[in-house]
């Protein structure tokens, strides 16, 4: 079977596309024929051994797949050869087929089509942890989106509005602006590109300020970090939740006095210790994206869909920031 593997620390032009052994399923596993595996942030990390986890080489990246279960491992049940799951592999998904642990699967609601499949549980659900558990967000409050585009701040978009509240999305272009109003932002920041000197940071605050309304917004959203996080953090309500959800322009520096000034919170959201550390509440939380889905408020948008021999293009893209909604390879 193909597998994209990486074979030494670099880039996306590291990668290799090679044959490799077909994997047999363990004890509670099963072998799934991988449909789509969709790319995230994290795969561009974890090939340049700066993610928290370092698999041994060589590996595949890739997070989070949707397919179809060809066989069962020992004392599988509640499964069937031909269903249709989706689920977080951690890496290895980019191969024509994964041996998962049964205990992981969800299954793809009827009528989903697969390669949309892929790409709900990593961002939508790194999102309702974010906001629901650690930004306790509730009707009404206002969001600040940053880096509102992509495939986590669209789907964060989507989630917020869906719970009844108003959402500014914060991107580097007009075209991104466009389709963050599409998903249900009510305005539209556009910021410049990083490194900011101290008048660029201070006309981007208000530019926040300005676009969240007098009361400042209770929940940040920070995708992005660097640069981007200071202003945002300007722009926050009395007792806001300014949320850490990822830093692909560089780990933020913050003044800890706005803090004190604006009695606010600065909280991390780290999605996949969560579903290690309590999965019963993760597996509520998928529920409950299946049932937004179902109802029309949330849907997944897959920008361009790539062959596995073309999957590192996929990860440079979003490396390069230039990826709207999400990038996933088929793998027929």
């Amino acid at each position: 079977m193909k597998a994209v593997l990486s074979k030494e620390t670099g880039g996306p032009e590291t990668l290799v596309v090679e044959d490799i052994a077909e994997p047999t399923p363990g004890k509670g596993e099963v072998l799934i024929k991988v449909a789509a595996c969709a790319i995230n942030f994290p795969d561009t990390l974890i090939i340049r051994d700066m993610y928290q986890f370092k698999p041994p080489r060589p590996f595949a990246p890739g997070g989070e797949i949707s397919g179809t279960i060809e066989a069962l491992g020992e004392g599988v049940t509640g499964w069937q050869v031909g269903d249709k799951v989706m689920c977080g592999v951690g890496n290895g998904g980019l191969q024509e087929k994964v041996a998962v642990a049964a205990a992981r699967l969800f299954k793809v609601p009827e009528g989903v089509d697969l390669v949309k499949a892929s790409a709900l549980l990593m961002t939508y659900g790194t999102n309702i942890h974010g906001l629901k558990d650690r930004g306790d967000i509730k009707e009404g409050d206002t969001v600040l989106v940053l880096g509102a585009a992509g495939g986590v701040g669209l789907s964060a978009v989507e989630l917020a509005k869906a719970w009844g509240c108003r959402v500014v999305a914060a991107v580097s272009t007009e075209e991104k602006g466009e389709v963050a109003k599409q998903h249900g932002a009510d305005a539209v920041v556009i910021y410049p590109r990083a490194p900011f000197d101290k008048d660029t940071s201070k006309d981007l605050a208000n530019a926040f300020k300005e676009a969240v309304g007098p009361n400042g917004a209770d929940i940040v959203y920070d995708i992005v970090g660097g640069d981007y996080s200071e202003p945002a953090l300007r722009a926050i309500a009395w007792e806001g939740r300014f949320l850490v959800v990822g830093f692909p322009a560089g780990i933020a520096k913050m003044p800890l006095n706005l803090t004190l000034l604006k009695s606010c919170d600065i909280r991390g959201v780290f999605w996949g210790a969560f579903t290690a550390r309590e999965p019963e509440r993760n597996q509520k939380n998928i529920e409950e994206l299946f049932d937004l889905w179902k109802a029309g408020k949330i849907d997944p948008l897959v920008s361009e869909t790539y062959p596995i021999e073309r999957a590192h293009e996929a990860i440079a893209k979003l490396e390069n920031r230039g990826a709207i909604g999400k990038l996933v390879v088929v793998m027929e």
